[in-house]
């Protein structure tokens, strides 16, 4: 079993944790993932690794409580434990040594994109980042961003902090005034992740993507996870999940992603428990 080092609640709906987990923290890479069991019986839970401390043998994760398996982990304290950690799972993200990097998270996407900025940091790209979130309550990981990033700007939906309205139009302000970046990396909703890519396609700019669809095994045989991309069947647990975001299919991968809409918002018959959106 796993042992929770530490719980941190970052905003009404999202938490950090770090856990204990030696083997993982050795071998893991920006960009991987885990999959979790809250407990013997309990759904497997994928989640992008945020962090990793290879000395301390440890991992941090950071999830948004949305549904009946989130709200049991995150009734997790420090000090206890978690019965499953599986990982590293995925290809990790290949970073390139540019000059200039733009990474771009939207909610809870921040926590995948914070260990490829901070590794591209320390391979001396200077990089620039921006964070977007419904309102300032979830913008997540200004100080950590803020440690690494030679700019950093923000939009909010209500204009709570920085821009009021998209990532994309900082994106697009920044590059009208002139900004050059060699490639960026957008990780959040995959609304958002078009959104993007349909500004820096026309101006050729590479941008990668993380995408996140539904995962069971993270091992390639359920086959829940394809996506395509280039015209190519790919699964995103074993394949990616970081992909060339203009390849990407992301019209199917939303439709995919909405399958499970109606399940997942049913209410259990066993125990009352409803799972919200």
């Amino acid at each position: 079993m796993y042992k929770i080092v530490k719980k941190k609640t970052i905003n009404s709906q999202v938490e950090l944790m770090v856990v204990e987990a030696p083997f993982t923290a050795r071998k893991c890479e920006p960009g991987q993932f885990i999959i979790l069991r809250v407990n013997e019986d309990g759904e497997r839970i994928p989640l992008t690794i945020a962090d990793y401390d290879r000395e301390a043998g440890t991992v941090t994760i950071i999830y948004q409580v949305v549904g009946y398996s989130t709200k049991l982990l995150s009734k997790k304290q420090e000090g206890d434990y978690i019965n499953d950690f599986v990982g590293p799972l995925g290809q990790a993200t290949e970073l390139k040594k540019h000059k200039r990097v733009l990474g771009i998270g939207g909610g809870v996407g921040a926590a995948p994109l914070y260990p490829q900025i901070k590794k591209l940091k320390s391979m001396g790209v200077s990089v620039d980042v921006i964070i977007g979130g419904r309102s300032e309550e979830y913008i997540i990981l200004e100080d950590q961003f803020k440690e690494i990033c030679d700019n950093i700007y923000f939009a909010t939906n209500d204009g709570t902090r920085g821009t009021k309205g998209f990532v994309t139009d900082v994106l697009n302000d920044l590059l009208e005034k002139g900004n050059k970046y060699d490639e960026v990396i957008a990780i959040g909703p995959l609304i958002m992740m078009k959104a993007v890519v349909s500004v820096t396609k026309p101006l050729n700019i590479p941008t990668g993507v993380s995408l996140n669809p539904i995962m069971i095994d993270g091992t390639g045989m359920c086959g829940g996870c394809r996506v395509t991309v280039g015209g190519e069947t790919k699964f995103a647990c074993v394949d990616g999940p970081d992909f060339d975001g203009f390849l990407v299919d992301f019209d199917e991968c939303m439709r995919r992603q909405s399958y499970y809409k109606e399940e997942e918002n049913h209410v259990c018959k066993l125990d009352g428990i409803k799972n919200k959106k």
